[in-house]
């Protein structure tokens, strides 16, 4: 497969990728994306489709969400972002990833449009995500949105449904530095009289999006409000529970009965190949990775990590520039042995700069040249009832899973 290989490289060097380049990557600008899914012929206006935003856990959700829709015998596209370790992981069927060959077809064909009309990464991903949906003829498509919700490269769906799992402070230098300014870039997926499905009641919030379902004539449902149904996922991580509820409550709007969804979400892994959440990689030491990367994510983590049995905790972490590094560190239990690295990413936080913090906040550390170092040195020192964490970035996680 040379010649997709060639085809990656090129995606991956020529074109603004928010994952690699940060903040010059971002377009908040719909029209490139509305000329180019014309160009296609529209593909996303003949796929049944749910879109799914939010701060943190929609990546879950929407795996969840898919899961479940293949259980109940559906066809079922899945499109994320970012991905780990292979550009595919983001557009899948049923679990399985998008064909190298239909990435090679699709991207030779219409180059040339991507050049003269300045396509980003992810605006040429999600059209390719589009029309290989529409062209494998999927019954549904599970859509998570790449960054805040009105702005963004897959708002151009009308779904069946829409679900905003939660709202918190990331990515403010683009979606607003209040929790309401948030608030509504991500209701902006929110559509004349499509149900929605909000995770979280949150006092700075409620009025926003209620204003909006008014307007648009939506019914409005907030799942942390709905008597909640016991239902057990593989995936493990205690925020999981606030996915599952939100998850269930948005299948039941789709009309899944509850043994279709307790079915799904038992087998969300081998269903959809979900990676990265509360990830058990070793048992002797346990070694858990995970991908929460802010402080909303992460104060679900730390007390799960805090709850474990160990003797001694190890942390691997590193970081992107965009985020509050000193405010993130000071969650971890300051007693833990702590393992530096920078993700292998252009906008990676400087493992320099880490140190200075470290230094400051009187960390037992040691800094590295990679992630893969950074856990190597960490599992040679470990005892068998230690604990080891890799975490801080998807980035970071995505270099050892």
């Amino acid at each position: 497969m040379k010649k997709y290989e060639e085809i990656l490289r090129w995606m991956l060097s020529q074109l603004p990728m928010y994952q690699q380049k940060g903040s010059q990557a971002y377009r908040p600008d719909l029209s490139r994306m509305e000329a180019f899914c014309a160009h296609l012929n529209h593909p996303e206006n003949k796929i049944k489709t749910v879109h799914i935003a939010g701060t943190n856990g929609k990546g879950s959700t929407a795996h969840m969400i898919a899961s479940v829709l293949q259980e109940a015998g559906y066809r079922v596209g899945l499109y994320t972002s970012p991905h780990l370790t292979d550009f595919r992981e983001r557009i899948k069927i049923n679990g399985k990833l998008i064909d190298k060959q239909y990435i090679t077809s699709f991207v030779t064909g219409h180059r040339t449009y991507f050049e003269a009309n300045g396509l980003s990464f992810f605006e040429m991903t999600v059209g390719l995500a589009f029309k290989y949906f529409y062209d494998k003829k999927v019954d549904f498509a599970v859509i998570e949105v790449g960054m805040g919700g009105r702005l963004d490269g897959t708002n151009l769906i009308h779904p069946e449904l829409s679900v905003i799992t939660n709202i918190g402070f990331d990515h403010t230098q683009f979606l607003g530095d209040t929790l309401p300014a948030i608030a509504k870039e991500k209701a902006g997926i929110i559509k004349p009289e499509i149900p929605v499905v909000i995770g979280e009641t949150q006092k700075e919030t409620l009025s926003v999006f209620e204003e909006i379902a008014e307007r648009l004539n939506c019914p409005i449902i907030f799942a942390d409000q709905q008597k909640a149904v016991p239902m057990n996922s593989d995936l493990k991580g205690a925020y999981q529970l606030k996915n599952i509820q939100t998850a269930v409550v948005a299948l039941r709007a789709l009309q899944l009965p509850l043994s279709t969804i307790q079915m799904g979400l038992k087998k969300v892994v081998p269903n959809t190949g979900i990676r990265g959440r509360w990830q058990v990689m070793n048992t002797s030491p346990l070694t858990i990775a995970d991908v929460a990367h802010n402080k909303e994510g992460l104060n679900y983590v730390i007390p799960q990590i805090k709850a474990e049995n160990y003797d001694r905790l190890h942390l691997v972490l590193g970081f992107v520039n965009d985020k509050a590094v000193r405010q993130l560190l000071q969650l971890f239990p300051a007693e833990a042995l702590f393992y530096f690295a920078a993700p292998d990413i252009p906008r990676a936080f400087p493992v320099i700069k880490l140190e200075e913090i470290a230094k400051k906040m009187n960390l037992k550390f040691k800094t590295f040249s990679s992630v893969v170092e950074a856990l190597s040195n960490a599992q040679s020192i470990a005892g068998t009832g230690d604990f080891i964490y890799v975490g801080g970035s998807t980035f970071v996680v995505a270099e050892v899973v």
